[in-house]
């Protein structure tokens, strides 16, 4: 047989991988979910007898009620947001790979269904090719390799390993560019343009970007790109950073004071579009589209409408695609 006919009887396995999400809406689960999500060294790096007292006697005793509340809120018939819309993006890209023999499954990095499970169902099923593919368009230390870590422990005990192509990130990938114009063209379209576009993405501390994390460039590189698509120029757009907790300074300029700002400059009508967030979730539904809303009325603004994530949407799964056939 020839080098040729072995590459093409590979059988590839297709994982997209996401944050995950708590399996119910109340404090006893939100409490596991954080529990899990936040003693990960990629998300809080302190020292680690350190952060175990702070997280078990200063978080985890207080935070699950208050983000159980925010799960209520955006909850649905078909439970977690993020979880049944990564379900259904998969299951539409699924449908796409499926007649190159190619099977694809969801995974979360916290909670269910996890990377560990998948990979071993993989195995069984004689998967050697595999395809990651975390489902944030920019790389942080924070997100996506942290889904890699938890691959390779899953993968360290392995006495065969498959072919693994990672992909790190697709910040700039012009699919991706393009899906995410064009949903904020078609929202134009309906509903008419307001006077400035935010692009808001999750923020992180600055000492990461000071220790080497390209998250901060590349998410002015994406948002400059979808500028450029919509033909945008410096002064109908704006690149802001949301979710800061704690006292460190985080990435610049935070959502929550740009908003306040506003109105008292003369902009009382904005969209706002967060194209960090493959599909919606927590962040994007409570935060965003509702908490930073009122924030941003009570300042005096007019008109606020969040341009939703691509989700499932046609486009998005065509972006997927040819990120995956890249690595077929």
């Amino acid at each position: 047989m020839s080098e040729v006919e072995l590459v093409k009887t590979k059988k590839t396995g297709v994982l997209l991988a996401n944050l995950g999400s708590p399996s119910a809406p109340t404090t006893s689960a939100v409490r596991r979910f954080l529990k899990e999500f936040l003693w990960d060294p990629r998300v809080v790096n302190l020292p680690r007898p350190l952060w175990w007292v702070i997280l078990h006697f200063f978080v985890l005793p207080f935070r699950p009620r208050k983000s159980a509340s925010a799960y209520r809120k955006i909850w649905t018939d078909n439970g977690s947001p993020l979880i049944f819309l990564t379900l259904k993006l998969t299951e539409r890209v699924a449908d796409k790979l499926h007649c190159k023999g190619v099977t694809t499954q969801h995974v979360m990095r916290y909670g269910e269904p996890s990377i560990a499970k998948q990979l071993r169902a993989f195995k069984n099923a004689g998967v050697d090719n595999l395809i990651i593919l975390p489902l944030y368009p920019q790389y942080s230390s924070t997100t996506t390799a942290s889904i890699y870590d938890d691959m390779v422990k899953e993968l360290s005990q392995w006495k065969h390993l498959p072919h693994i192509h990672f992909i790190s990130d697709y910040h700039q990938h012009s699919h991706y560019i393009a899906a995410v114009a064009e949903a904020i063209e078609q929202c134009w379209r309906q509903h008419g343009k307001n006077e400035l576009l935010l692009m808001s993405f999750h923020g992180l501390p600055e000492q990461l970007t000071k220790w080497g994390d390209p998250y901060f460039h590349q998410c002015h590189k994406t948002a400059t790109l979808i500028a450029e698509k919509l033909g945008l120029d410096d002064k109908q757009w704006m690149i802001v950073f949301q979710s800061r907790f704690g006292k460190a300074q985080w990435l610049k300029p935070y959502c929550v004071d740009t908003l306040k700002a506003l109105p008292a400059q003369g902009i009382k009508k904005i969209d706002i579009v967060c194209p960090g967030f493959a599909v919606d979730c927590l962040e994007t539904l409570e935060e965003i589209a509702m908490e930073n809303k009122a924030v941003f009325i009570e300042a005096g603004g007019k008109e606020y409408r969040y341009i939703a994530a691509l989700n499932d949407s046609e486009a998005h799964v065509d972006a997927i695609v040819s990120l995956l056939e890249q690595k077929l």
